[in-house]
């Protein structure tokens, strides 16, 4: 009986943390960003390189862009993502190239 409540715990543990491992680029897809950017071309937004080009070597980027996205300022809308997910998002549109 322990061995089974055991199983189900780990269980229900592993698709929690598979739900929490999306990748950022699904995160960024599922969450609507693509619909208005795209990694190397601009769209209705910038692309994502060259966001990541006018905030190269700022150590603050990632904060001033997870924060605008909450806000909805500098952008359309609030972003509809956690904090995680947005820090998740911001890494990667900043890691482009």
């Amino acid at each position: 009986m322990k061995s089974m409540s055991l199983l189900l715990t780990v269980a229900g543990m592993l698709v929690a943390g598979a739900a929490l491992a999306q990748s950022a680029d699904e995160l960024l897809k599922s969450k609507g960003c693509l619909g208005c950017h795209a990694m190397d071309v601009k769209k209705v937004g910038p692309a994502y390189k060259d966001v990541a080009a006018k905030y190269k070597g700022d150590k603050k980027a990632e904060g001033k862009l997870v924060a605008a996205l909450k806000e909805g300022k500098g952008h359309p809308i609030k972003a509809a993502a956690s904090e995680a997910e947005l820090k998740k998002m911001v890494k990667r549109v900043l890691s482009a190239k």
